[in-house]
């Protein structure tokens, strides 16, 4: 160090300003809302959003009550915990058939057909909505006018189940069958089939397996020309024609 020479530490860096973030406040799922359920005042709460990634559609705190306007609304798209509601995925309606043709995709059809109470004809009521099934016509086969015969086919394979008697979803997250109906996912030309079907036989519905129905997400008319309709003669099987 040289004589009469001083050194004294750099001066430390001013701080960053802190940057304040304009926010405001968003209306949001308070838990997850699935399909088809009926919102309560429970299911929205307020959150702070930044205000740079407030979308137009997102429901923004104001004069209105935008809570109680929401009551009673049906979930047409189901929100995760933490989604900004909108608007668009919901339905204000009083009643359920309201919201199936609010659900349904734009050129499909609902039909209900009869359905055995106590799961006979509906795999023991494990079929639940939006699940997929088949459906199998049982009728009497009218080639032989001697004996107890009857022809068992399927007219339709894949279908969306929308409804099982007046319930659209799970109730209380119990799996039973509720009411004498089920409605079905269909399109125009489906729906003709289902109604003549029910006309002449009895149906009823198959559950496919969560895989096989993911594999297609359209129904399909199930008239396959190597496969002709099962055929039970006093109470033996004969297999197709």
């Amino acid at each position: 160090m040289i004589a009469g020479s001083s050194s004294s530490p750099p001066p430390e860096p001013a701080p960053a300003p802190v940057v304040r973030i304009e926010t405001d406040d968003v209306l949001v799922a308070g838990a997850d809302l699935p399909l088809g359920k009926i919102m309560s005042p429970a299911d929205m709460v307020w959150q702070s959003w930044p205000k740079t990634a407030v979308a137009p559609t997102m429901i923004r705190r104001d004069g209105a009550d935008a809570v109680a306007e929401l009551t009673g609304a049906f979930v047409r798209m189901p929100f995760a915990q933490g989604d900004p509601i909108r608007r668009e995925k919901l339905i204000k309606s009083g009643s359920s058939s309201g919201f199936l043709s609010a659900i349904l995709p734009q050129g499909s059809r609902a039909v209900a057909i009869n359905i055995d109470t106590q799961g006979g004809t509906t795999a023991g009521g494990f079929i639940l909505p939006n699940d997929r099934v088949d459906i199998i016509k049982t009728a009497r086969d009218e080639d032989n006018k001697a004996g107890d015969s009857y022809v068992t086919e399927t007219v339709l394979s894949n279908v969306r189940v929308l409804a099982i008697g007046q319930n659209i979803q799970e109730k209380n997250g119990e799996r039973v069958v509720v009411g004498s109906n089920a409605t079905l996912e269909v399109d125009p030309r489906q729906a003709e089939i289902l109604v003549l079907a029910q006309r002449v036989g009895q149906l009823s519905l198959t559950l496919r397996s969560m895989a096989d129905a993911n594999g297609g997400a359209q129904p399909e008319i199930a008239d396959s020309p190597d496969r002709g309709p099962a055929i039970v003669r006093f109470g033996i099987s004969q297999g197709g024609r």
